[in-house]
């Protein structure tokens, strides 16, 4: 049976990316970004809280669906799916869609003054791999480059659980041992840790995920604590923006609490997701396929519209809501017509309806 409440928390993370990743260009961090407007605290505020739970639960659902999906398939057909939904799409992005942001980039703080096919020779040459100063960058699609090799590596592992006759005993799972389980983030969080972002904290999330957050006796009780997880979660986002703002973010007890809430979070997502999000409608008909074209596209036209909007509208509130809502029709348009299209179907991994 599927579970829709998946689906549907899945879809609003990818949606929060649009605010998120909008956000980015009125952060304080230090970070110019591939733009950069007027650095505003409430811009970095939002960063610092959603980020460390938003992206684990994304490769924590990851993790529960293979589950799902490992029932259905064998590891060929399994392969098969992740090959020409992640891998083909990962390609064509890096190719297609990504070289235009770090040519705006090269416009926006070089004064760059060739034309954007004079810039691919620029673009195709490695740096510090974040492509804010023009040059060569996975950009957002790093998700769908650890996703794919995280669950090509596990995939052994996965398989022999699979077949493995005895199972992880959820009854016997208290609601104390399923928090302590951000130790296992925490410990992994240094293995490959890549541009700040850890192959081994994100392989722990989609392995929790897969072993743990897929039992149903796990999720029914995650479901009995949504509220007192929900308010952990609140409690923890605003003690982490404290943190933030009174200069510690750094040091052993920044990366504790980054990942206790990290897995907090996840854990009130998936609760919270599982009281209220068990539905089907046509909210979840339409996004549900479109959620991973839609990240492979948003970025790089939240980019674009970006750098017309803070070049010709003043006030960085207007700004904000502009690119959001703007970005976020243009990407529908986009996955529309490229649903429509055979070739473009094919590259970014759209399912035909």
């Amino acid at each position: 049976m599927r579970k829709y409440y998946i689906d549907n928390i899945r879809i609003l993370c990818i949606l929060l990316l649009f605010p998120f990743h909008t956000a980015m260009i009125f952060n304080n961090l230090g970070e110019s970004w591939y733009i950069h407007s007027q650095s505003k605290t409430w811009a970095t505020l939002f960063i610092i809280g959603v980020y460390p739970w938003w992206m684990s639960a994304l490769f924590a659902l990851a993790g529960i669906s293979t589950a799902y999906a490992l029932k259905k398939r064998t590891a060929k057909q399994y392969v098969k799916e992740r090959f020409y939904k992640l891998f083909i799409p990962l390609l064509s992005a890096i190719v297609l869609i990504i070289p235009v942001q770090t040519y705006i980039a090269d416009l926006y703080f070089n004064n760059y003054k060739g034309s954007y096919f004079e810039h691919l020779s620029i673009y195709f040459t490695l740096t510090d791999w974040s492509g804010y100063d023009g040059h060569f960058t996975p950009a957002h699609t790093w998700f769908m480059l650890y996703l794919f090799v995280i669950s090509m590596v596990s995939l052994p592992l996965m398989i022999w659980y699979k077949n493995k006759k005895k199972k992880l005993n959820g009854s016997k799972i208290t609601m104390v041992k399923i928090l302590l389980l951000f130790l296992v983030i925490l410990i992994c969080t240094p293995i490959l840790e890549i541009g700040g972002k850890s192959v081994g904290e994100f392989a722990a999330c989609f392995l929790l995920g897969y072993f743990v957050l897929s039992v149903e006796e796990i999720q029914d009780r995650l479901e009995k604590y949504c509220i007192p997880l929900a308010i952990a979660w609140v409690i923890m986002i605003i003690i982490r923006c404290g943190m933030f703002q009174m200069g510690m973010s750094n040091g052993l007890i920044w990366d504790v609490e980054q990942r206790l809430l990290s897995w907090v979070g996840v854990l009130a997502i998936v609760a919270l997701g599982k009281h209220f999000l068990e539905f089907n409608n046509a909210f979840t008909k339409y996004f549900a396929p479109a959620a991973f074209p839609i990240y492979f596209f948003h970025q790089s036209i939240i980019v674009i519209v970006g750098y017309i909007i803070i070049r010709h509208v003043h006030g960085t509130l207007i700004q904000y809501v502009s690119i959001v809502a703007i970005s976020f029709v243009l990407t529908i348009f986009m996955y529309e017509i490229c649903r429509k299209i055979v070739i473009a179907r094919l590259l970014f991994g759209i399912k035909k309806r």
